[in-house]
């Protein structure tokens, strides 16, 4: 399957985004609306079920959160640096343009939510100390890619569990959800197996 075939696929099963960014601006609580985000309960199930985190509670998880928008903010430079290399065909580019917006998207929300926790939204690195050196064909390009895409897949898997709020950990898995298909397309792209078992390690 070609890499416009692999995303085309991709494309039609995803969800929209934007859509979700919309109703998530309009809600009074992030753990309502990313329990929404998440599909698993009404939105009026979870805000009546939901109890008061401490302040100790809130605060780690806006760490956290943080934590995983800086890695979302590389991600995006990364996908910058690889749609300015000019060693992408147009299919690849078409590719690597949609996942940075994807990213855009994991920040927007994810930035919104420590917001409304009352914290501060990290802001991105002046400058990355990415591989430029070794990037010099497509596959280079194609192979970093995968590797933080990878790497966003077991940062998320590890914050799961370290939420306070349990419905950050259902927004934190749609998310890592994403990331996961991104990796499997890459891989598919580079011609190796795109699901190469059958557990994530």
């Amino acid at each position: 399957m070609s890499i416009k075939e692999t995303n085309d696929l991709y494309h039609k099963d995803m969800f929209n985004r934007r859509g979700f960014l919309k109703g998530f601006g309009a809600a009074t609580l992030s753990a309502t609306a990313l329990t929404m985000m998440s599909g698993c309960y009404s939105a009026q199930a979870s805000y009546h079920g939901q109890k008061a985190l401490s302040d100790n509670a809130v605060q780690s998880d806006i760490v956290i959160l943080n934590t995983a928008i800086e890695a979302e903010q590389e991600a995006v430079a990364a996908y910058q640096l690889g749609a300015e290399s000019q060693l992408l065909g147009k299919d690849l580019l078409n590719v690597a343009v949609q996942f940075q917006g994807h990213h855009k998207e994991h920040i927007e929300l994810l930035a919104s939510v420590v917001t409304q926790l009352g914290g501060t939204p990290s802001e991105p690195l002046k400058q990355y100390q990415f591989p430029v050196e070794k990037l010099k064909q497509p596959s280079d390009v194609l192979m970093f890619a995968a590797q933080l895409e990878r790497g966003a897949v077991s940062a998320y898997a590890g914050a799961i569990p370290l939420f306070d709020n349990r419905d950050f950990s259902k927004a934190a898995a749609s998310i890592l959800a994403d990331e996961a298909m991104h990796w499997a397309i890459l891989r598919n792209a580079l011609g190796l197996d795109p699901v190469p078992g059958a557990f994530f390690s």
